[in-house]
Order: structure tokens, then sequence, then C-alpha cells
């Protein structure tokens, strides 16, 4: 079992009082990002047919929640991971404009995840997405809604004090970007997880860039499909996390790929059999049009404002009896 243990752990607030914070900090974090970044709320599915090639493959291992129905038999539906290129395909069939976005409550299952403090097999995000043109696929469009996000999400600390002061978990003032090969020549004896834990550590914010792309030690930084993210343009913003002295990540994000670095990543992951599905051939068409975006952990971010040393303190999942046993003996009641 992966768990870690805060020494002396107070949660500073009590269940019903937990409950009643994570509704006020959801409601009013989505009001405010969706005013900072232009975003217009839509619904979303649960799940897509496998055929179409929406579905998120995370780091392409991860086996997906499948199913078929009555009234389709021979047709196979998967449970999303995440929405990251059904919201592309969305932005295109309502017409989005250039600047304009759209944010959705993401829930999804992943049955693989090794479960802890800070990981479940249940999901859930604010998915969000917002048109570009094409000559804004640059770093410092990437930078620039990295900051919207990170003041929104400094602005949340301001609401959380005002109501629960004994329960906030104070963040840093700035973040920082990182590029990832920069990040392992810095610390080349280190792994991956090690080196955002000493970045984070040292700077309390980091934006760490370019995930999913070989570095020069032949390994990526981290597992990203390669097929929505460009990998030249993406990254994820981590906070240093005091209560379990560890890298916290909160939301991960990009520009998404072009016809050509689709078809450039596709060939990397020896995956070029995608390009004959329908959403891989509408972005080498060009009919879908240039975005960015990311997924925002809901119940990770009130872990974060609140100070929690397990998410399923603020995310109802399910936990080992194992775990269980061990949080309530340690103060630590998951719901």
């Amino acid at each position: 079992m992966n768990l870690i243990i805060p020494e002396k752990y107070d949660a500073g607030l009590t269940m019903r009082e937990t409950h009643e914070a994570i509704k006020y900090i959801r409601d009013t974090f989505q009001k405010e990002f969706a005013k900072q970044m232009n975003l217009s709320r839509i619904s979303a599915p649960l799940f897509v047919e496998k055929s179409t090639g929406l579905n998120d493959d995370l780091n392409g291992v991860e086996r997906k929640v499948a199913f078929d129905t009555k009234e389709a038999p021979g047709l196979e539906l998967e449970v999303v991971q995440s929405l990251a290129k059904w919201k592309r395909a969305a932005l295109g069939r309502y017409e989005f404009q250039p600047g304009e976005g759209l944010y959705t409550n993401m829930n999804a299952i992943r049955r693989d995840e090794e479960v802890d403090n800070i990981h479940s097999i249940y999901v859930d995000q604010w998915d969000w997405e917002k048109v570009i043109t094409k000559e804004q696929r640059t770093i410092d469009t990437l930078k620039s809604e990295v900051k919207k996000i990170f003041k929104v999400i400094k602005h949340m600390t301001h609401e959380v004090w005002y109501k629960y002061p004994k329960a906030l978990y104070n963040l840093a003032d700035k973040v920082h970007f990182v590029d990832s090969e920069e990040l392992r020549q810095q610390y080349p004896d280190l792994t991956a997880k090690e080196r955002e834990n000493v970045i984070c550590r040292e700077l309390g914010c980091v934006f760490i860039m370019r995930i999913g792309e070989k570095l020069g030690d032949g390994k990526p930084h981290d597992g990203r499909a390669p097929d929505y993210d460009d990998w030249q343009l993406n990254g994820d913003l981590l906070f240093w996390y005091e209560p379990l002295g560890i890298a916290l990540e909160i939301t991960s994000m990009g520009i998404r790929v072009s016809e050509e670095s689709l078809h450039e990543q596709l060939v990397k992951a020896n995956a070029l059999e995608r390009e004959q599905l329908p959403y891989h051939k509408a972005i080498l068409e060009k009919k879908l049009p240039y975005t960015i975006g990311g997924g925002i952990g809901q119940s990770r971010l009130c872990m974060l404002l609140l100070k929690r040393a397990h998410v399923g303190e603020v995310l109802a999942s399910w936990w080992p009896q194992e775990m269980r046993d061990t949080c309530e003996a340690n103060n630590i009641h998951l719901l």
C-alpha cells in the first residue's frame, strides 16, 4: 500500500463542513475560471464509441472500461478516460471562433490507476478547450494561458481563507516555467518524479514544459498520448504540497496537434494506423479548429486548497479496505 501519513494530522473541518467547502470551491472556481478564460459551459458524454477514436489513450497502456448495449449489441462503447479529443471536435461542431472556448464537468474511470494519497480510479475534472489560430500555436500562447489559470487558483486562496481560515493551504505567489530537458540536465541522476519534487520544493509552483517527447536520455519526462497534445507545446502545472512533501499536479494542458505534428508524433509512437480513425482524419484534412486545452482536477484542487492529506477526503471513490482502516486510525476520514 502506497500511502503517506502526515504526523498529527488535523483536517480542520468536520466531514459535513468539508462537503460544504467542496461545493463552495467548485462553484466559485468554475465561475471565475470561465470568466477569465472566456469559456462557455457545455454538457459532455460519459462514454463514446470506440470506433470514433475520441477516447483519451493516456499513456497508451491503460485498459478502458468498455461495454455494449442491447440497442446495438455489436457496437463497443468506452467510458472516457478524459475528453481531450472530444472537446476539440465539439468546438468545431458548435462553430466556436478564435478566442472562444468551452468547459465541462468530466467524470472518468481509470481502472488501472494505482490508488494512493492523490490518485483514484474515479477522476473528476473541469475539461476545457479554446479555439486559437495556427499562428497562435506558440510557447508564448501556452504561457499566457497557464498564467491565467494560476491567477484564478491563487485568487481561490483568498476566497477559501475568508470562509475556512483553519483549513487553508497557502500557495506560491508565482508560477515558474521549466523545460523538461533542462530539468533533466540539471538533475541527471534523479527520476522524473524526483526532479519534479526537487524543483517544486525550491520554487513553489512550476509548469514543466514538453511532456511526451523523448529527452536526451531517450526517455520522455512522462507519458502523453501522441494524438492530442503537441509534445513541444504542452506541460503540467505543479504546486509544492508540504503536507505530503510532494509536487502536486493540478492540471495537464497544451496546444493541440496540428496536421503536421499529429503525423510526426504518430510515427514516433508507431501508431500510424490511427490516421484512419474519423477524429484523426478530420485533423489531417484541416476540418477541426486549432485549439489549446487541458483538464483541471476538481478534487485535486479542493485537496490543495483545504490542506488535505488524501484525495478521498474530498472525493467519494473506492479505496482498499486496508487503506481506509489506516487512514481512519490516523484521523483521515475518507468519504
